[in-house]
């Protein structure tokens, strides 16, 4: 069993990764650290795990974990990543693993010089809904692939919430904006030439709350929006010149929909629906992740993909200070 430590008591480990990893057939949580020893002797309790720490430090300098699941603040992740490593832990890192891509060479150089395993939590790489959308457009089912559309939105206004601070690497495009984008790239294997984009910030907070994306790949485009102030949404569509799939809960699929997705033909005389019913998006990633620290050969997300990914958003901060198109990478 792979021995999972969680690095802070962060409301998506407590609510969604945490009983992902317990939930797992090839792992268990051992460790809880915070900051604060009474918080991490709380969920430790709550989920069954043996150890409880007071700092960050002393988890990792314990022969107790095998490798550390990190849901700190996006401005932390780079850093406890790097320090995760080089205490020979292996890293799964809640996304966004950084704010600018240039930022994710020394969590590459920390990761080959101490030979483990670290990989950002883009869950979603990891659904078999999205491994159909990926074959379904790779047999031709949508034949030429000409658009890609999508959104992502929730309504949060706390001023307390960390997605409403800039300074912890708050804002809608680093929680939500790499979602349509490392959809798009997942499904066509087709990275982005060019974009053009707007934002808004919110006055008060200084935050990105809504972002339209209008993103050129070689032979179709992408257009899609990401908001934090505005009805909770989500959809993606991969429409061709023979027909369109439309993925109804692509990003958190049984919170805003069922896990399914829909094929239609060019004149809607025909259409396929795929369920993927009780899929555990979070727990694949986990024991995906696991198998892979424990040398099996597995598809893991790369420290390299997040590159990529990293690329396209900040070519989309890039271009919304612009009138015009602005290169990716």
């Amino acid at each position: 069993m792979f021995r999972w430590g969680v690095l802070s008591t962060a409301r998506i480990g407590r609510d969604h990764v945490i009983p992902a990893l317990q939930d797992a057939g090839n792992g268990v949580v051992t460790a809880i650290a915070s900051r604060d020893l009474a918080k991490a002797r709380a969920l430790a309790h709550r989920f069954g795990a043996p150890h409880a720490f007071g700092s960050y430090e002393e988890m990792l300098a314990s022969d107790v974990i095998d490798g550390v699941y990190i849901p700190l603040p996006t401005s932390e992740h780079v850093e406890w990543a790097i320090k995760a490593t080089d205490a020979g832990k292996h890293v799964l890192v809640e996304k966004p693993l950084a704010l600018k891509a240039e930022d994710i060479a020394p969590v590459i150089a920390a990761r080959d010089r101490n030979r483990v395993l670290v990989s950002e939590a883009l869950m979603v790489t990891y659904h078999p809904q999205w491994l159909k959308v990926r074959e379904l457009i790779a047999d031709g089912a949508v034949g030429r692939l000409r658009h890609v559309q999508g959104a992502f939105s929730y309504y949060n206004v706390d001023a307390s919430n960390m997605r409403n601070k800039p300074e912890l690497g708050g804002g809608g495009l680093p929680d939500i904006g790499v979602y349509p984008t490392v959809a798009t790239r997942f499904a066509t294997g087709r990275e982005p030439v060019r974009l053009q984009a707007t934002i808004e910030r919110d006055p008060k907070f200084g935050t990105d709350i809504y972002a339209s994306v209008k993103a050129e790949f070689e032979g179709f485009d992408l257009t899609f929006y990401c908001a934090t102030q505005m009805a909770a949404r989500q959809v993606m569509v991969f429409h061709g010149d023979k027909g369109f799939i439309e993925v109804s809960a692509p990003f958190n699929a049984g919170l805003y929909d069922h896990h399914r997705i829909e094929l239609h033909n060019r004149d809607h005389t025909e259409a396929a629906v795929f369920r993927f019913p009780d899929t555990r998006q979070y727990r694949l990633e986990a024991e995906s992740f696991a198998r892979a620290a424990q040398g099996e050969d597995v598809p893991v997300f790369t420290l390299e993909d997040s590159v990529r990914n990293q690329k396209v958003i900040d070519a989309i901060y890039s271009a919304a200070e612009t009138d015009g198109w602005v290169p990716v990478g």
